[in-house]
């Protein structure tokens, strides 16, 4: 499969690749790695504010996790392992460049699980984890299945990633139209970012696409084991979420709400607050990255 694919880079600057995966880099200084979320259309455009700001004072690496953006799409089976191990990957190029240190992390929605994962199984390699909208925090059903479960359902995968009409469903799902309102529902707001629905469109058109996200709406990307990882961290933790949109349910925070490594933070906002109030969030993470 051609790296490019007819895709445009999704942010400015520096661009690696590892094991089928792309990164964008860009600025100098203590690492930061960005982690986006995973849906239908995801990619590293989801880190954009970040990214840019961050550039400014730090060495920043924004990742297409594997499936996504202009990493690998071939068909095959996408997991949490998968996922985890693409930021183990990350972890060995950005001590390359910038030294043995801790690496400070972001990450979004899901993300936030494989980053989590990452940092409980390599803690001397993490620094501080920003949490935004995690998932595995919602509703009350304990998620404390063996190491390393998932919430996959081999049969859904096998109905949605059926030959015949799999493209056709993805492509329904991914009609601007269809992209559009479901960034509403992330936002809680018709006043999206239009770069970011732009970009959303252009990467579901790539060979391979529906690829990743059939593993994710058949709960092949959900970890059953979640709660267990969450509470074993052991670095500074800053989780952040919004009210508004479909993301507000995170009943399950009491877990961890009373942890010290633990902070929470919420803004009036929707899924994607860096979006939405930059200054504040810029604001808050900066202070929690200042320790």
């Amino acid at each position: 499969m051609p790296l490019e694919a007819g895709l445009p880079p999704a942010l400015e600057g520096e661009r690696i690749r590892f094991g089928g995966v792309n990164c964008y880099v860009k600025g100098s200084g203590p690492p930061l790695v960005l982690v986006h979320s995973i849906n239908a259309a995801p990619s590293a455009a989801e880190m954009r504010p970040l990214y840019e700001h961050y550039g400014a004072t730090r060495t920043v690496f924004a990742i297409d996790l594997p499936g996504f953006g202009l990493s690998d799409r071939s068909d095959r089976l996408y997991t949490p392992r998968v996922m985890t191990d693409a930021l183990h990957a990350l972890a060995e190029q950005v001590e390359a460049r910038c030294g043995a240190l801790p690496i400070d992390a972001l990450a979004a929605s899901l993300g936030c699980e494989f980053l989590a994962r990452a940092a409980v199984e390599k803690p001397e390699r993490w620094g501080r984890l920003a949490f935004v909208s995690p998932t595995g925090l919602s509703g009350s059903t304990p998620r404390r299945g063996p190491p390393g479960s998932t919430r996959a359902m081999p049969w859904l995968h096998g109905l949605l990633g059926n030959a015949m009409w799999s493209e056709g469903l993805y492509r329904s799902l991914t009609k601007p139209s269809v992209i559009r309102y479901f960034l509403g529902r992330t936002w809680g707001s018709k006043s999206i970012d239009e770069t970011l629905w732009a970009y959303d469109v252009l990467t579901t058109r790539q060979p391979g696409a529906r690829f990743a996200p059939l593993h994710f709406l058949s709960g092949g990307l959900f970890s059953h084991d979640i709660h267990v990882i969450y509470e074993a961290l052991s670095q500074p933790v800053w989780m952040s979420h919004g009210v508004r949109g479909d993301f507000t349910d995170f009943r399950a925070k009491r877990l961890v709400k009373d942890r010290g490594n633990w902070k929470t933070t919420v803004y009036p906002a929707g899924a994607m607050p860096y979006f939405e109030l930059p200054a504040e969030f810029f604001r808050d993470f900066d202070a929690f990255l200042a320790g």
